[in-house]
């Protein structure tokens, strides 16, 4: 077997979650309805009309799940807090019930020598702030920040990684402009707005976040990332992959480390990209701690004028994998995208903050057991590719895996498994898989037990 890369003695190995995914119980304990809640409950927008009101019930098995991350033998956790649990009304009065369900989550994490990583919004926004604009109206951002303030303060002294917004491109593409996520809009010019008020939002967080004056804790934003690579080197294809980059990775951080949109941006949107005020690019260049990464897959783009505002098209690869939610298997990419933040915008403290895929698995276990190569296979090649990044220099600090548990996926309701660990979803029971305990392996040896490189890294990733 090949020499094994080791990873750092502080490395982070984590799984991630999101609440309205997993928690259940939308509206127990004061808790007010989130635009989620009622996305779910319209008919027609989620697959099998599955909602979120029992998913995972972690809501109420939190402290059976906190014993499986511990017996999975991981370091850390990314979970998120809904906003609407906290803040029924979305501002103002305070629900202390929803406050202390999480405050008994971080205690039993910490409890179990597991380090916490709040996100505070991952898509659930309460209805009552839909009802007033949601990210379309200019003082979401203010909104945010009163409620970041009120999670900083009850548990910043116990918290020490923050993450803002989880992936602001899928919340306004999904949300506004495609209208195939919550809230469900279909409207060009509101994709600008609602991405220019998720990065304000950010802005005014991290300063509340600097405000509360938290020694030792950290704050981030958690952005999807993926690879553009051309379909053709024709020139056409060439521009529609410049396109697709710059709506899709360069919207978002180049505002985050520039203060200025890309250029691209005007071209693709027209008369529905806005001027920004300068003020608000100081806002959303507000100096954080670190970058959390997402990524999944890659996208081969061609040119396709009958597809606006971009105007390009994602083209599958005929002899490659991929997995249920349609996404190619390019664990080269990983490595790519990685060196790709470092190489522009600097030696920037780097999480994998969800990685991982859909595949088949039975709606039951068999015999306490859930085999799912396909998924360990993903999982190593892409923890390869990770590694290769850090000895390219590339400053990561942590992965984790996405999910913890099968869940609810969005508009495609439980018809979708991304776990380490199966969730039976009509007894609750859950199975560690394959994949999960040959991530727990590598965990537990800090990466000792990843086991060889595969080729197809050999074959795929970028020179250094």
């Amino acid at each position: 077997m090949s020499e094994v890369f080791r990873f750092p003695a502080d490395f982070l190995w984590g799984a991630a979650t999101s609440a309205y995914q997993i928690e259940g119980s939308p509206l127990a304990d004061g808790a007010g309805p989130s635009i989620w809640h009622r996305f779910s409950h319209t008919p027609g927008l989620t697959e099998n009309g599955d909602t979120g009101d029992v998913a995972c019930d972690h809501y109420r098995r939190y402290e059976s799940d906190v014993a499986l991350i511990s017996k999975l033998g991981l370091n850390a956790y990314r979970f998120s807090i809904s906003w609407s649990r906290i803040l029924p009304d979305g501002t103002g009065r305070v629900n202390p019930k929803g406050v202390d369900f999480y405050s008994r989550l971080v205690d039993a994490l910490l409890g179990q020598g597991i380090s916490p990583n709040a996100t505070l919004y991952h898509w659930d926004l309460p209805a009552a702030l839909d009802d007033r604009g949601g990210w379309l109206n200019q003082d979401i951002a203010a909104w945010f920040a009163e409620y970041a303030s009120v999670m900083f303060d009850a548990l910043g002294d116990r918290v020490p990684m923050w993450s803002t917004i989880n992936e602001p491109w899928v919340v306004s593409d999904g949300g506004y402009l495609y209208g195939k996520l919550a809230p469900g809009h279909r409207n060009l010019f509101e994709g600008p707005i609602s991405s220019h008020n998720l990065l304000r939002a950010h802005g005014l967080a991290v300063q509340a976040f600097r405000a509360s004056q938290r020694a030792g804790s950290q704050v981030g934003i958690v952005v999807n990332l993926e690879p553009k690579y051309p379909a053709s080197d024709s020139a056409e294809d060439m521009a529609a992959t410049i396109r697709a980059d710059a709506y899709m990775n360069r919207q978002y951080l180049d505002p985050l480390f520039f203060g200025r949109y890309p250029d691209e941006m005007s071209e693709i949107f027209g008369e529905a990209w806005p001027d920004w005020p300068a003020d608000d690019m100081k806002l959303i260049a507000e100096p954080f701690d670190f970058l959390g990464v997402n990524y999944y897959t890659r996208s081969v783009s061609r040119h396709d004028v009958d597809l606006p505002p971009l105007r390009a098209c994602g083209v599958n690869q005929p002899d490659n994998l991929y997995t249920e939610t349609g996404w190619e298997v390019y664990p080269a990419g990983l490595t790519r995208v990685l060196l790709w933040v470092k190489e522009r915008y600097g030696d920037v403290p780097l999480y994998i903050t969800e990685n991982g895929a859909a595949f088949f698995d039975p709606p039951q276990a068999t015999d306490d057991r859930v085999d799912d190569p396909l998924r360990l296979a993903y999982l190593r090649d892409h923890l390869h590719a990770a590694s290769d990044a850090m000895q390219q220099g590339v400053h990561l600090l942590g992965y984790f895996a996405w999910s913890l548990l099968d869940n609810f996926e969005w508009s495609h309701g439980y018809s979708r498994r991304f776990g380490i660990v199966h969730v039976n979803y009509e007894t609750q029971q859950r199975t560690i898989k394959s994949s999960g305990q040959y991530y727990a392996g590598v965990a537990r040896t800090n990466g000792g037990a990843l086991g060889d490189r595969p080729d197809f890294l050999s074959r795929h990733n970028p020179p250094s």
